[in-house]
Order: C-alpha cells, then structure tokens, then sequence
C-alpha cells in the first residue's frame, strides 16, 4: 500500500461517536458492493434496494460506475492500472461514507479481486458487504442494450472484461445474487433480509 505522498499530515478525529450518528440516522453504517460482469444486474439491483430502502425512510445512496466516471475519476480509462485506480478511490469515498454513518451502495465491476480485498480493508468489521451479482456470461449478454459485448468480441473495445479481461470472482461474499434465475424483486429482497439479520437496519 502506497503512502500518503503529503508529508506532515495527521489523522483528524471526529468529536462525535458512531452511537450518536447511528441514535440519528436510525440504523449503521455499511458499504454494500455489487459486484459482478457488465450486464449481471448490479445497477439495476442497486437502485431497487435504494428506493426500498428510502421508501423505508433510510438513508441510502448509490456509486455508479458511469457516474462517477464523469466526475471523481474522469481522468481513468480502462487499463488494468486505470481499473485498480478507479476502486481505490471509490473505496475511499465509501470508507467515507461510512463514517458519517450511511449506508452506500457501490455499483463497480470491481474485476480484481486484490483491489475489493483493499477497499474491505479500509473499512471496520461488518461494515463492508461483498455482493456477487451472479449470471452467465451468455445472461450477461442477452441484456447487452448498449451492444457493448459485441464490440468486444469485434475487437472495437479492449480490455473488455469477460471477453478480453479478466474476472475474479469473490471467494467468500457475504451474498451472492443469481440474477440468472431470481428477479430483480427477489434479489433486493435477499439483500434486505441479510441487513436486517446484521442488524444494520430494523426489520420492516
């Protein structure tokens, strides 16, 4: 892990404690991180799980991968580099977000496995949660709207993951999503159930 390339900088603590923040918001803090192939399902699953959660009246708030590509990292392509670069500074902002309590939902291929290992380590325990958004690559491209797969397999976009990159699939993910057989309903339902049996946010 690199260091800090400032010198002469110290770590500020908060005056206020995470049992306060979690006595306002209602619930703790956690970063839930989709991950899985482009087309697997993990934006989709993500907004759904946001918006049940709102209509719940808990906070949450979703890290788009395009999105953030047009902002915070809009200097990163796609080189494996680029990639790890891209993670670290996501799982930097959900470390963040963490700390003022929320609870944030990161939406990011993540393909290696060594840079979502990096991003659970900046965050405390049980407070990082692996989704693997789970569906054949045949799945995958089936509901390809953007017709990204087959440019890859064209040769008109490198680096593709699945196709000309690689995919690390998690090891050990607290849940795994098989968007392949379940619905959209059914996958945000199972992420639901699993933060409720954390006790990270009050049953319904």
């Amino acid at each position: 892990m690199s260091e800090p390339k400032s010198k002469n900088i110290v770590w500020s603590e908060s005056h206020v404690e995470a049992a306060q923040r979690e006595e306002i918001l209602g619930h703790k803090p956690a970063t839930i991180w989709f991950t899985g192939l482009s087309g697997s399902g993990k934006s989709t699953i993500a907004l759904a799980t946001e918006f049940a959660l709102i209509a719940r009246g808990i906070n949450a708030y979703i890290l788009d991968g395009d999105n953030v590509r047009h902002g915070l990292n809009k200097n990163l392509g796609f080189s494996p580099e680029d990639r790890t670069e891209n993670i670290r500074r996501i799982g930097e902002v959900c470390a963040l977000f963490c700390d003022a309590g929320l609870l944030v939902f990161s939406a990011f291929i993540s393909p290696y496995r060594a840079d979502r290992d990096l991003v659970r380590s900046k965050h405390a325990q049980g407070q990082f949660i692996e989704v693997h958004v789970n569906a054949p690559l045949e799945v995958c491209e089936s509901r390809d709207v953007k017709g990204l797969y087959q440019k890859a397999r064209a040769g008109e976009i490198p680096e593709f993951t699945g196709i000309s990159a690689p995919y690390d699939e998690p090891l050990s993910p607290e849940i795994t999503l098989e968007t392949g057989e379940y619905s959209i309903d059914e996958c945000v339902q199972q992420v639901l159930a699993y933060l409720e049996a954390k006790g990270i946010i009050s049953a319904a």
